[in-house]
């Protein structure tokens, strides 16, 4: 943060709430100021978050889909399989691949038909797919678990103890909490032959194991499938610094293959501050 810039801060800073004795002014984190402004600066809009949802998906090659069992049992399930008592209308969540191969916003999927997900889904549930962006670096400048004084907060002082684990090193080298992820509320569409091409190639390229497992293999009858996005729910991190909220589908499949590489996400190169602000 630059020097001019953390001078502005002051004034606000000073305003604000103490009563946190380890948060102090940044007690709101979790929480969405109303006029999308806070003491960090700008919050992104509903849309710039599309930008970066985008960004993540494109980038993400891993999911986890959330079905529920029905209720009561069907044909999907056989009794060979010993499916337990009272599954119905429970949810389970699953990690699939993923791949972002029709650049619309529909996250591709190769589904396995013998896989639960899939025959959940069969049998009529609704699906989701929930992605969380991982940075490709550790920060260099952590956010602490104790009270730092607002001179540290403001300059990047040691201002508290790092969390780390027993053996020294960080458990999670970031926050994860501070990090941008998404839910994908939609259906599944099947992905007609006619409309393949490119798809097996793009799929396989994000996952190269995949090509065990394509249609017409001898192991387990398969097809690709779109999830249709009809609705996006977006945590883009501490509410203080982050748009979380819905963002309109139409808004999120507008982005365009231009707009997302033009963003960057934290930690995609070395050198980035948990408490920076800038997109």
């Amino acid at each position: 943060m630059r020097f001019t810039k953390a001078l502005s801060l002051v004034p606000a800073l000073a305003s604000c709430s103490t009563a946190d004795p380890v948060l102090g002014p940044l007690s709101h984190i979790a929480s969405n100021p109303e006029d999308s402004q806070s003491v960090l600066g700008r919050i992104p809009t509903a849309h710039e978050s599309a930008v970066l949802g985008r960004r993540i998906l494109a980038l993400t090659p891993l999911g986890t889909l959330a079905t529920v069992f029905p209720n009561p049992p069907d044909g999907h399930y056989s009794a060979e399989e010993r499916r337990p008592a009272g599954l119905g209308g429970v949810p389970l969540g699953l990690m699939d691949y993923v791949a972002d191969c029709e650049d619309e916003g529909n996250p591709t999927i190769l589904a396995i038909n013998i896989a639960t997900s899939f025959k959940n889904v069969r049998a009529g549930s609704n699906i989701s797919l929930a992605q969380a962006w991982t940075p490709r670096y550790a920060p260099d400048k952590r956010i602490k678990s104790g009270p730092a004084s607002l001179w540290d907060w403001i300059f990047g002082g040691k201002g508290g103890d790092e969390v780390t684990s027993s053996n020294g090193a960080d458990s999670v080298p970031y926050s994860a909490a501070n990090l941008p992820r998404y839910s994908l509320l939609g259906y599944l569409e099947k992905i007609e032959a006619s409309e393949l091409d490119g798809v097996s190639a793009c799929f396989v390229k994000q996952h190269p194991d995949a090509k065990y497992w394509l249609p017409g293999n001898r192991i387990h009858e398969s097809e690709f499938v779109r999830l249709v996005v009809t609705q996006v729910y977006w945590i883009g991190g501490f509410g203080d610094r982050a748009y979380i909220g819905w963002i309109d589908p139409a808004d999120w499949k507008s982005v365009t293959r231009k707009d997302w590489e033009a963003v960057r996400l934290p930690g995609e190169k070395k050198g980035w501050d948990e408490w920076r602000v800038e997109m």
